[in-house]
């Protein structure tokens, strides 16, 4: 998934919004908290929060690791983004999305729709 149709799917999700973190990372939000991050330039690795169930086996495979700074969190990075189908993209930055939301207070969720 190239960084346009990785934009495109995060802003879809109800009440995200687009950032730039410590001037060089482009991050997607839900009332201010990061669901994914990633770089400006093509190909830059992407972070997303997922499921503690698979956070060890998505680590197992090629081109994904545990996020610096972020995998006590279960966090990844995926840094060869061939490494997920398409499918398997949307999949998992909805789970970080609401993995994310599930975590904000109940009226924030209930104003996401949640």
């Amino acid at each position: 998934m190239d960084t346009e149709a990785l934009r495109a799917y995060c802003l879809s999700l109800p009440g995200a919004t687009e950032s730039i973190k410590w001037e060089e990372h482009l991050a997607f939000c839900v009332a201010a908290k990061i669901f994914c991050m990633t770089g400006f330039e093509p190909g830059s690795a992407v972070v997303f929060k997922v499921d503690p169930e698979q956070f060890e086996g998505l680590c197992e495979r090629d081109g994904i690791m545990q996020a610096p700074h972020f995998a006590k969190r279960h966090w990844v990075q995926v840094t060869a983004r061939e490494a997920l189908t398409v499918h398997e993209w949307k999949d998992f930055l909805r789970a970080s999305y609401d993995l994310v939301v599930a975590g904000l207070p109940k009226k924030v969720r209930a104003e996401l729709g949640e």
